[in-house]
């Protein structure tokens, strides 16, 4: 605990009993808990901040939900493992908490099974000679018209759900099942997707029944739906558990790298489902003991009814109500998972969830006292959770979307079985990240891999993103906030590389006090008011978005200085202000490294490799040649302006193009040319988005060029028509002598409006043809050819940019 002062005293402290003289006190502030220096979270439990006390001293155990490794992790992924990271670095390297942090992940689950399974049968399929092209074409088709059937189902029952939940003025059904038919259309969106690609391929190899590379094209087109009918006729058949296992590893082992890729600290404590079964047997076992849960058709559940009875509270981070009822059948069904077959007719009561599930056909499965079965989806968490930190948690960490059925699941059946109110002390989630105004979900297909985002992305880039945002609110991915953090990526990386110059110069050879009077304290007010933002915004529930703009206030106020006429600049103040920043960052994980302040050169050391000085040696001489070259030249035709304007181009190249590949950054200023050390990797990719963006800049200037000239030339052909002659078509078959027609061509006479308009049609032609005649010299034809081949060179220029 860090305390505040008001800026005022208390009374004199003055013990009579001592030689000394009073001493002022200075006052603490007590309005809120901030300015106490208690930490505040956002604790779902309650639905507001609470001042967070682990239980024991300074110890604070920590459990977050992993993930189901079924397949490749998104970015909503990235969003809530980076958010974790984020807090678990500021509790441990801020606040100095002793953290025990551990992860889960489920390694079977309904999701798992199915996945494993389709894989597997999809597998068995591309294997299987006898299926060719023509076969496939029908088997593709039935499933398309069965996937399609299957979607026109679920709507209608959305459709006569949202109707009823109408009639019965039930606003919270209404809204829910509004959500899911706003998913749903956005999935039938991407079936008829699918369907549009799966008939193009049904007709691509007529010729040949045997192509293997259409059927291997149809084969991907169709997978989704060919693998849910396979799986509905044969997945019974897939009994192996190595086929579950091994789909887990693989995508467990992807979900690894992907964190160590995000620079993501790996947890203390790594659990998997798979190898907790007979804890989680026996963990169930209490809890049927206790009374608080039943047996049924070799599945087990625990009863709300017997648990509430207990004195124990259900639905704590979703309230809906007394006992449940206001559970709706969406939510149960998310509850019972993709595989819930059980149904309501084994259940005491409908809201009742599974603890062990009685395994099925194609689903793996091991023995227990209740029969052969599996783990429900919630007693994972709740059984590894307390082997590893106990029957008290201090905090209890996964996405907004477990809330309810998951982590309300987990907290009853844990208090069912330690017997306790309260298994956990805080509950935190992170908001929605959302894509085009929907939550990013594999379901609906609009989601972007953590390797795919990293392919466009740097790490340090998709962190800044995410600390600019509230943990604990939605946020929108877009080009807009990927470009929001890299502009602030980009202005502390110029602010350190300006200390950074500052600090190589003696500084210690001038006068090192402070110069610029107002100017120095101004910087040390914002410096020190940084310091006090930056604090009180962790205390308030880990608000780095606020810390990070006030981060950067300070930068922009250090810019502001450097940026004085004649400034002499307190280059300890500045320095201090750079390595205060990069410690902030660090904590963010924004910065590794144990560089004093910055973002790591990486582009040279002091001890540079023999090679890496050769490089520099190179690039010197090849530059004095360039230079040497032209003033030779310039001497030969005496031409001094040619010759300055040589040495121009070969110094700005080799600012642009040469110093950047051996990882030198300069910058010229008026008052010199400042340089840095740099990845040039890094550097590199600048340049070739600023290659980018330039060659986008370009083709689009282009493109509205050849609009104009295009415009042009129709223009000019439309006014190379002799006015006389603008009405002489086989529409008409009399005309006066300035070419109004008179009479159709079926003898009728032209009415007299019709005549009107005509003329008033050739009178703008004779002005159009008469300024065309003039700009011409009479000769149009010319022009209009120079004019075509205005617009063939902008076409060809179009051409090779695009190339």
């Amino acid at each position: 605990m860090s305390l505040s002062g008001t800026g005022n005293f208390c009374q004199p402290i003055c013990e009579d009993s001592s030689h000394r003289h009073p001493w002022y006190p200075p006052e603490i502030a007590t309005t809120d808990p901030i300015a106490r220096g208690q930490l505040l979270l956002r604790n779902t439990l309650t639905g507001k901040k609470e001042p967070f006390v682990p239980m024991q001293a300074r110890h604070v155990r920590w459990y977050t939900c992993g993930p189901t490794v079924y397949d490749s992790s998104h970015v909503g992924h990235a969003r809530t493992y980076l958010s974790f990271d984020i807090m678990r670095r500021v509790m441990t390297d801020y606040f100095h908490y002793n953290v025990l942090y551990q992860i889960n992940t489920t390694d079977i689950d309904d999701k798992i099974i199915l996945r494993a399974r389709q894989n597997e049968l999809i597998r068995q399929l591309e294997l299987d000679t006898s299926v060719d092209f023509d076969k496939l074409v029908i088997l593709a088709k039935e499933a398309l018209g069965e996937a399609k059937a299957k979607s026109d189902l679920k709507k209608e029952e959305i459709a006569t759900a949202i109707e009823e939940a109408t009639q019965n003025k039930d606003s919270r059904a209404k809204t829910e099942q509004e959500g899911l038919m706003e998913q749903h259309l956005v999935k039938r969106k991407n079936l008829d997707g699918d369907e549009a690609k799966i008939m193009e391929l049904c007709g691509s190899s007529s010729s040949s029944s045997a192509n293997k590379d259409a059927r291997a094209k149809l084969l991907v087109a169709a997978k989704s739906v060919i693998a849910e009918k396979l799986d509905r006729e044969k997945g019974h058949l897939i009994t192996d558990h190595s086929v579950f296992n091994a789909h887990a590893r693989q995508y467990e082992r992807e979900f690894m790298e992907d964190m160590t890729a995000l620079g993501i600290r790996e947890p203390d404590v790594l659990t998997r489902v798979t190898e907790y079964v007979p804890q989680i047997i026996a963990f169930v076992e209490t809890i049927i003991e206790k009374g608080l849960a039943y047996k049924s058709n070799g599945s087990v559940y625990l009863s709300l009814d017997s648990f509430q009875a207990a004195g124990h509270n259900y639905r704590k981070l979703n309230p809906a109500g007394p006992g449940g009822a206001a559970t709706s059948a969406a939510e149960m069904a998310e509850g019972e998972g993709a595989l819930g077959g059980g149904g309501t007719s084994e259940k005491r009561n409908p809201s009742d969830f599974a603890l062990w599930k009685a395994s099925k056909p194609g689903e793996p499965a091991w023995e227990s006292p209740f029969g052969p079965g599996r783990p429900g989806w919630h007693i994972e968490c709740s059984v590894v959770a307390g082997d590893i930190l106990g029957e008290r948690i201090d905090i209890h960490s996964g996405g907004e979307d477990l809330k309810f059925p998951h982590h309300d699941n987990e907290l009853a059946q844990s208090e069912a079985c330690f017997g306790c109110n309260q298994w956990v002390n805080y509950f935190t989630h992170t908001g929605h990240l959302h894509i085009q105004g929907l939550k990013m979900s594999k379901s609906l297909k609009n989601f972007i891999t953590i390797r795919q985002a990293l392919e466009h992305n740097t790490a340090r880039q998709l962190r800044i993103m995410f600390l600019l945002q509230a943990w604990d609110q939605p946020m929108n991915y877009s080009d807009q906030t990927i470009d929001d953090a890299r502009s602030k990526e980009a202005a502390f990386k110029s602010f350190f590389r300006e200390v950074e110059a500052l600090v190589r110069d003696d500084y210690l050879a001038q006068e090192v006090g402070w110069r610029m009077a107002d100017h120095d304290h101004k910087l040390a007010d914002a410096y020190l008011a940084a310091r006090q933002t930056v604090h009180e915004s962790l205390l308030d529930n880990f608000n780095t978005k606020d810390a990070m703009s006030a981060l950067l206030k300070v930068i922009n106020e250090a810019n502001t200085y450097l940026r004085l006429p004649q400034v002499r600049p307190s280059v300890l103040l500045l320095r201090a202000i750079a390595t205060y920043v990069t410690q902030i960052l660090k904590i963010f994980g924004v910065i590794d490294g144990e560089d004093e302040f910055g973002f790591g050169s990486g582009g040279g050391d002091a001890n540079a490799t023999s090679s890496g000085g050769e490089q520099y040696i190179e690039t010197l001489v090849s530059f004095r040649e360039s230079i040497r070259n032209a003033a030779l030249e310039a001497a030969k035709g005496g031409d001094s302006k040619a010759a300055i304007q040589s040495v121009l181009q070969i110094c700005d190249a080799l600012r642009d193009e040469v110093l950047p590949k051996v990882g030198v950054r300069l910058e010229d200023r008026p008052t010199g040319t400042m340089w840095n050390l740099e990845d040039p990797e890094v550097m590199a990719k600048e340049l070739a988005e600023k290659a980018a963006k330039e060659k986008e800049a370009q083709i689009s200037k282009l493109e509205k060029q050849l609009i104009a000239r295009e415009k042009e030339c129709e223009k000019i052909k439309n006014s190379m028509v002799k006015p006389e002659d603008m009405f002489r078509t086989n529409e008409f078959k009399e005309w006066d002598e300035s070419g109004v027609p008179t009479a159709l061509a079926n003898g009728d006479p032209v009415s007299g409006g019709q005549m009107k308009k005509k003329k008033k049609a050739i009178d703008k032609q004779s002005k159009a043809f008469k300024d065309l005649m003039e700009k011409s010299g009479n000769n149009p034809q010319e022009l209009l050819s120079a004019a075509q081949k205005e617009v063939d060179g902008i076409k060809e220029k179009l051409s090779s940019l695009s190339l």
